[in-house]
């Protein structure tokens, strides 16, 4: 671990598993209540210091930490690829990804606004860091999802402690390492531990943010836990996202989009199309078209060569998709392609397609955090407008569409945070992400996502004469 700008060892350890083995290849740390002190306590130290930094320079840091994830790509994709189980090209991307948005947060900055300016009198607002943020951080994309808190905390003049999943610890553990000569000690902490870690945090008097991201039920959690100081908090959590796709389009070319937006790493993404709407006009030609495309794709260990999918990464989420699938067998839902798990170490899973489950279905009701999509027709706007909101989620959507108009119509009634039209995943330093209803509180990325990370602050000033 790293706290302070030092290793910190542990004690105790416990095993990290390969999904694509299920064996254990490595320990882990598991840090105590002092430890989590002791990296607390680091942070706020350090963090006036670096408030008080002039903003170039925490920008020219954030460019240094950019530099490194290139530089440390292929080390840290083959760690990510043992450890979470994408494919290596895909670990690589991650790489990029996370190297691009602390490049591109390094741009940023947070202008006074002047409301007055006048011989008599000066007012102006401003924003200021909030103090020491607690970042606790999923297994599902763990290094770009952390430069979603790192950069964003770290300009805006916080300090952080940040604890990975314990399911997949090792890259950012190691990303730990490497950052220490680059930041000043007690900026960036990192800590591992196991489930006892993120309540700790969220409870713990020095931290005085949370930005979590995960399930919508541990989110209730951080926010009850959170509230002993009245934390502020960033909460990004789960999605049952809808697709909407309209008779216009070009079939087969929307259905490999729709189909790369519903199954990307192994359908284990937040903002994954899960509930597919296609018009009955092209219902049986799109679902043709969807099935062939998961019949042909190639699922297997992320270090083999053209494996498109890789397993889901941990016992838990398996055993829950596991559910969610015999659920579906025993209500006697009709699958156009999958549903046969196969034998064999590794917890793989097929991606699977069920044809027009009932509203009441649980893959409908619950976000099928794994390669389980639903494929529906519908006959018209208002019908599948309903259908699509017809959810406690709200994170994300998409509409596919020719005509600009009535896509931007059918867009502005879909209740989600984000919606996306003839594209999907698109998610970008500069475009704020956020959820409506259950998908979450607060805003990631973008100009909105730094303000997360501050308090604004008014200067009032009467001029003496």
């Amino acid at each position: 671990m790293t706290v302070n700008g030092r290793a910190l060892a542990a004690a105790a350890t416990h095993g990290v598993i390969n999904p694509a083995t299920e064996e254990v290849f490595a320990q882990a740390p598991i840090a105590t209540r002092e430890q989590l002190d002791e990296a607390v306590a680091a942070a706020r130290a350090a963090q006036p210091a670096w408030a008080a930094r002039p903003w170039a320079e925490r920008q020219a840091a954030l460019g240094a930490l950019a530099k490194l994830y290139m530089e440390n790509q292929e080390e840290l994709a083959q760690l990510l690829t043992r450890e979470q189980g994408r494919p290596l090209p895909k670990a690589r991307r991650e790489i990029e990804a996370s190297a691009y948005w602390y490049a591109e947060y390094a741009r940023m900055s947070i202008p006074p606004h002047v409301l007055q300016d006048t011989p008599t009198a000066l007012v102006e607002a401003r924003r200021v860091p909030i103090g020491v943020v607690g970042a606790i951080v999923p297994w599902n994309f763990p290094l770009v999802l952390a430069a979603f808190k790192i950069a964003p905390a770290l300009l805006a003049g916080n300090t952080m402690v940040l604890k990975p999943s314990p399911f997949t610890p090792l890259t950012t553990l190691r990303l730990g390492e490497l950052m220490r000569p680059l930041l000043p000690p007690g900026v960036l902490n990192v800590i591992n531990g196991d489930d006892d870690l993120g309540p700790w945090i969220t409870e713990h008097p020095g931290i005085d943010k949370v930005s979590f991201t995960g399930s919508t039920a541990t989110g209730r959690r951080v926010m009850q836990s959170a509230s002993v100081n009245l934390k502020r908090l960033t909460l990004e959590l789960g999605g049952n996202d809808a697709a909407i796709v309209m008779p216009d389009v070009d079939v087969e070319e929307v259905a490999k989009e729709v189909f790369v937006g519903a199954f990307n790493n192994s359908g284990q993404i937040c903002i994954a199309a899960k509930r597919l709407f296609v018009h009955e006009a092209i219902y049986d030609r799109f679902a043709a078209a969807f099935v062939a495309l998961a019949k042909a794709a190639r699922m297997g260990p992320g270090d083999q060569e053209g494996i498109d999918y890789g397993p889901i990464q941990n016992r838990p989420q398996y055993d829950r998709m596991v559910h969610m699938l015999d659920d579906c067998k025993r209500n006697g839902y009709k699958l156009l392609v999958g549903g046969e798990l196969p034998k064999g170490p590794g917890l793989f899973f097929p991606l699977t397609v069920v044809e027009n489950p009932p509203a009441d279905a649980l893959m409908l009701r619950e976000e099928p955090f794994g390669p389980l999509r639903a494929l529906m027709q519908f006959k018209d706007v208002d019908e599948v407008v309903a259908r699509a909101n017809a959810s406690e989620y709200g994170l994300a959507s998409s509409v596919w569409c020719k005509d600009d108009k009535l896509a931007l119509s059918i867009a502005a009634r879909l209740q989600t945070g984000t919606v996306w039209i003839n594209e999907i995943q698109t998610v970008s330093p500069h475009k704020p992400l956020g959820g409506h209803k259950q998908s979450g509180i607060g805003v990631e990325n973008g100009q909105e996502g730094l303000l997360e990370y501050t308090l604004p602050q008014t200067i009032s000033m009467k001029r003496m004469a």
